[in-house]
């Protein structure tokens, strides 16, 4: 088969796989995995090797090593050095050692126990953050527990990709080869120090030839450049191009190095997973379901019965979160496909064992997504089964009640105060509510669209609502209750957007706020005027613009529903600002610029 042919294959595989494994929550890695599978020699054999792609396509993990090494700043690592360096290493460790245990008393010897006890404490990056980022959960406690954890266990790659060539020199010879270690480590800082002084110099000439292609071929040879050097040492690439990143993490071209390196690091990973599950070796499962299942639930419940309480004695997130952390991190991870190349290639692990275990990884991550999701039902389950307990509102009523005290309702209440108002604040959120408070704030926890609270809040002798909920949806139920049920009281609504304005001035909302307009206006006149242009135009725009756009937020209030009318609209209004511009400047004379 040609290579044309194998290409048309791969990326037909990808387009239909990923995307449908994406649609039913279960992340890309998944997709490349199953893609694989399918074409391989366990599926429908239209490929028969997976290891001459799978040589070319651990090109993938190199770049993905550095991209993870130009995220490597020491400031950022500074910030987060209590999860990074004390929850990372306490998880890699401990689960380590109580998987080695297991492989020890199941019969592996110390040597072989501990190798898989390392590997398999690694969860998967990609897959991990993935599934948190698609689930908008990566800004929970939990969530940035996981990416800490995630990027220690990055880190610890590297020095098990180094050892483990020594662990296997040391069972043919008996011993570590000190001259190899001298090299190794010469090389390593002959890198980092030619690096230091070479690499900035190299990246300067290629942007100062302007010609983008040229330093993304640059960017390219640095990362082949150190991977080859690596590789003349007996060492593993990915180090090489974890150290260049290292070193490029602060640099003045770091951003630009990730967005030229991005598109290959994501196809040539791309195609490692699918060589991945062309390799695993599906006709072990339907052989041995039983034991390589057993080798699966081992797995995932010593991940998650170690992750457990550490989570809890680091005091990062409570029993709900910690039980999702412990779930999300469960599977073993895409390193380990390369750590058990390494470890076929020394011959740390017999073969047999070494498929097993591959196919157990690929099956964890199968299995990772449909535990993740019985977990969330279950909390979500437990946390419904009682109806949440609101506070009580004091029997003082105010005037003006906030409904959302988050950026928004804290200015209004801060405003309040400095005019001596009370006021009456809800706010769902009882994370938010416990931080309010600990600033000395009186916030009460509850659901601002639940009649009986807006009742007991004083909805009945208020004068006023503010609205300052960010969730729109949240926002909309609430407006629906006091227009229903309190229909004296004067609502001034904050819109997320255009399309929650109009929604709100269906509802018959006449005061409403858009929260980044008039920031957004203001930034605007400062960049006008940094740009040279004087105060008094720049002003006269501004105020023509603000206008301009208000009358339109009114004027598509009538076609909101309709995207083509609101396109054509949006069109004829851009060309309609810059006559009225043309006019007033006519009116008002020539500008100074």
């Amino acid at each position: 088969m040609s290579l044309l042919q194998e290409s048309i294959i791969y990326l037909l595989a990808a387009v239909i796989s990923v995307p449908i494994s994406r649609r039913l929550g279960f992340g890309s890695v998944l997709g490349y995995l199953a893609a694989g599978i399918l074409i391989g020699p366990f599926g429908l054999r239209l490929i028969q090797d997976a290891e001459h792609i799978l040589h070319f396509a651990e090109f993938g993990v190199v770049l993905l090593l550095f991209i993870v090494g130009l995220e490597l700043q020491p400031s950022r690592l500074w910030v987060m050095r209590k999860m990074v360096f004390g929850l990372g290493p306490a998880q890699v460790l401990v689960t380590a050692a109580f998987i080695a245990i297991i492989a020890i008393l199941l019969g592996l010897d110390m040597t072989a126990g501990i190798v898989i006890g390392f590997i398999l404490a690694l969860s998967s990056t990609a897959f991990v953050l993935q599934l948190l980022a698609e689930k908008k959960q990566l800004t929970t406690s939990y969530g940035r527990a996981a990416f800490s954890i995630l990027l220690f266990q990055d880190l610890a790659v590297i020095p098990l990709i180094a050892i483990m060539p020594m662990l296997g020199a040391s069972q043919q010879s008996g011993g570590f080869n000190l001259l190899q270690i001298g090299i190794n480590v010469l090389m390593i800082a002959g890198l980092i120090v030619g690096g230091h002084y070479l690499l900035r110099p190299v990246l300067k000439v290629a942007a100062r030839s302007e010609v983008p292609e040229i330093f993304t071929a640059t960017a390219l040879l640095v990362v082949i450049g150190a991977a080859f050097l690596m590789q003349l040492a007996n060492m593993s690439m990915v180090l090489g191009a974890f150290i260049a990143g290292m070193l490029l993490a602060d640099s003045e071209y770091r951003h630009q190095l990730e967005v030229d390196i991005a598109p290959f690091k994501g196809l040539l990973l791309g195609l490692f997973f699918i060589a991945v599950g062309m390799s695993v070796n599906v006709g072990l499962l339907l052989d041995t379901p039983g034991r390589i299942l057993a080798i699966v639930a081992l797995l995932m419940a010593a991940k998650a019965i170690v992750l457990l309480p550490l989570a809890r004695s680091f005091g990062l997130c409570d029993w709900g979160g910690a039980t999702r952390l412990a779930a999300v991190m469960s599977q073993g991870g895409e390193f380990a496909f390369v750590l058990f190349a390494i470890a076929t290639r020394e011959r740390l692990l017999p073969s047999t064992l070494i498929d097993e275990l591959i196919l157990a990884v690929a099956v964890s991550m199968l299995l990772t997504p449909i535990v993740y999701l019985l977990v969330e039902y279950t909390g979500r389950r437990l946390d419904t089964s009682v109806e949440p307990t609101y506070d009580q509102p004091d029997e003082q009523h105010h005037d003006v009640i906030i409904a959302g005290f988050g950026r928004v309702g804290q200015i209004a209440g801060r405003m309040l105060r400095m005019v001596d108002r009370p006021f009456t604040a809800l706010e769902i959120d009882s994370s938010q509510v416990d931080v309010v408070r600990r600033y000395g704030n009186i916030v009460h926890f509850g659901d601002a669209s639940r009649l009986e609270l807006l009742r007991a809040a004083g909805g009945n002798n208020a004068k006023l609502f503010v609205l300052a909920i960010d969730d729109m949806s949240a926002s909309v139920r609430t407006v629906e209750t006091v227009m229903r049920h309190f229909p004296h009281l004067k609502i001034i609504a904050r819109a997320r957007n255009r399309r929650h304005a109009h929604i709100l001035m269906d509802l018959g909302v006449e005061h409403i706020f858009r929260e980044t307009l008039f920031s957004s206006i203001a930034l605007s006149e400062r960049m006008l005027m940094s740009l040279g242009h004087q105060k008094d135009e720049v002003q006269r725009v501004a105020s023509l613009f603000r206008d301009h756009d208000e009358r339109l937020l009114r004027d598509q209030h009538a076609i909101h529903q309709s995207e083509e009318k609101l396109i054509q609209s949006a069109r004829d209004t851009a060309a309609e600002l810059a006559s009225l511009l043309r006019e007033d400047t006519d009116q008002s004379g020539p500008s100074d610029v």
